[in-house]
């Protein structure tokens, strides 16, 4: 939940940290009520979509005792399986807040709910999105590792003026990542688990270009925030992502600055393709 670039202090109400209560006592029954649809919603559809890992993680947190979850409840399963916990924040944080939290194995998660009208698509990240989508992941201890060493990359991505690279690997892993598996492509990436409609589109959908995972390539390929990806990548497994991200990034970003874009929809004679998409959805949209 970082905005790129964006500095401020923290909004009144909030700690330094950006941090807030939940108070989980406040919310409504209809605010509950929509935490409820859209479980249900992508629980039923997600057997079969989703990783296993992730499966295993919504059923570890039961995530579904009735409505929004407390996080001082969830927190206490989470924390024993792999040390992490869920943090209210009032919404986008600043980028240095955002690795810092990552880094000390904190999860910034947004406090607010959608509305009815908004099942289907909301810009700003909510808590349907934040938990949901995320948190089953941090239940397995390969990819809370992951997520830390992310965190730790920030920073040190802030520092050398790389942010824009870190920020693709975010985007094409935790946000939209696929994984290989012996019974086919999975979802774990949240942007997709918490979408009905990008679920089925991820996986089945003609139009995408479903790619091999490889760090540089992704580090140079830009994404869209504002319909379903023209592309996803894949993983051989989370231990290859982990150790992807615990080598030193520098020599990367050095390599980096003098390489150029490689576009959204481009497939390259390098790429392990699972599958050459037609791009029509894209080009219908455009």
């Amino acid at each position: 939940m970082s905005a790129d670039g964006f500095t401020g202090s923290p909004p009144p109400g909030a700690n330094a940290d950006w941090t807030i209560d939940q108070n989980w006592a406040a919310y409504s029954a209809d605010e509950h009520r929509v935490w409820d649809v859209l479980y249900e919603r992508q629980a039923a559809l997600l057997p079969g979509y989703a990783c296993d890992e992730f499966l295993r993680g919504m059923q570890a947190l039961n995530l579904h005792r009735g409505g929004i979850p407390d996080f001082k409840v969830m927190n206490e399963e989470l924390m024993r399986l792999t040390g992490w916990s869920v943090v209210a924040v009032p919404g986008l944080v600043p980028d240095d807040v955002f690795f810092d939290h990552l880094a000390n194995r904190r999860f910034p998660a947004g406090q607010f709910i959608r509305k009815p009208q908004e099942l289907d698509y909301l810009r700003e990240p909510d808590i349907f999105h934040d938990v949901f989508g995320h948190v089953p992941m941090l239940t397995d201890p390969t990819f809370a590792d992951y997520m830390q060493a992310y965190g730790e990359g920030g920073r040190r991505a802030l520092g050398l003026g790389r942010l824009q690279n870190l920020a693709r690997l975010y985007w094409y892993t935790v946000e939209f990542g696929l994984i290989e598996t012996p019974k086919g492509l999975r979802i774990y990436g949240a942007g997709i688990v918490s979408s009905r409609a990008e679920s089925i589109f991820a996986l089945e959908d003609p139009s995408p270009n479903r790619l091999g995972f490889d760090l540089e390539r992704v580090m140079r390929t830009p994404y869209r925030i504002d319909d379903f990806q023209q592309v996803y990548f894949v993983i051989p497994s989370l231990q290859v992502l982990l150790d992807a991200t615990l080598q030193d990034f520098a020599p990367i970003y050095a390599r980096l600055c003098a390489a150029h874009d490689i576009r959204i929809e481009a497939m390259l004679p390098c790429d392990k393709v699972f599958t050459a998409g037609t791009q029509e959805y894209a080009r219908k949209a455009s």
